[in-house]
């Protein structure tokens, strides 16, 4: 049992990571995303690069985990981890086998509380795609392979403002070219192709809403920061938001 009130600020034992670690795992939301995870990322930047690296691995390897809720929660810390400067080519592998497999995507459960695979993917994703040793595009490609996933779970949490946040964010690499940020639209286009009449499928209707973020992005800019004043533009911008209407206009030919 973790004493919560003891738990240092920063520079935690061995013992104390690794049970907090664990904790992350738990099914009960309070101790999870209430206690574990707050306290996880705070210790992140902070904490010895190879103790960072070690945390990273652990997260990584939870992608394989058995329980829905330590899968979810994996690639909010490994975000962290991403974003503080750590990295090991393994981890981006991992988060490209999970990530588009991943078929629970209930955003919130009465018992477990957040799930939000979508969402918390998403935000692992915006963070390697801000990392300058990933490749930005093999990025853009997996956020459409997740958008495109059959599934019968239409985002109801906000999933698509994440992961259209997280792929305008990896669209403002400057070493993009202007194919390849337009590039991993080709499969979205392929599968709007060859739609049938009828009810629209939930992931269909996932990417239709998801690329219309990106297409404000497109426009407005992305803030890598929630309230912060910097604001970066898409290098390519205008390219990507004409392909998204393209694209949009081949499902429901409304933009067209």
């Amino acid at each position: 049992m973790i004493n919560w009130a003891a738990l240092p600020d920063a520079n935690p034992s061995e013992a104390e990571l690794a049970a907090v670690s664990e904790a992350l795992r738990s099914p009960d939301p309070v101790e999870r995303d209430g206690r574990a995870y707050p306290r996880l990322i705070g210790w992140v930047p902070g904490l010895a690069e190879e103790r960072r690296l070690a945390l990273g691995d652990v997260m990584a390897a939870r992608f394989e985990d058995p329980e829905i809720q330590a899968r979810t929660f994996a690639p909010l810390v490994l975000g962290h981890v991403v974003k503080s400067g750590a990295l090991r080519p393994a981890w981006s592998a991992a988060f490209a086998r999970w990530y588009p497999a991943e078929a629970d995507l209930r955003g919130h459960h009465p018992e477990l509380g957040w799930l939000h695979s979508v969402a918390h993917g998403a935000d692992l994703l915006a963070a390697f795609g801000q990392h300058p040793a990933v490749d930005p595009e093999p990025l853009l490609a997996l956020g459409a392979a997740r958008l495109l996933a059959p599934t019968g779970h239409v985002f109801d949490a906000m999933e698509d403002d994440r992961l259209g946040f997280a792929l305008g964010l990896t669209l403002t690499r400057p070493e993009l070219t202007e194919r390849q940020s337009i590039g991993w639209l080709d499969a979205v286009a392929e599968v709007f192709a060859a739609g049938e009449p009828g009810p629209v499928p939930a992931e269909v209707s996932n990417t239709l809403r998801t690329l219309r973020v990106v297409h404000l992005l497109t426009v407005r800019g992305v803030r890598p920061e929630r309230g912060g004043e910097e604001v970066r533009a898409l290098p390519h911008g205008a390219a990507v938001g004409g392909r998204i209407v393209e694209v949009l206009s081949m499902a429901g030919g409304y933009l067209g």
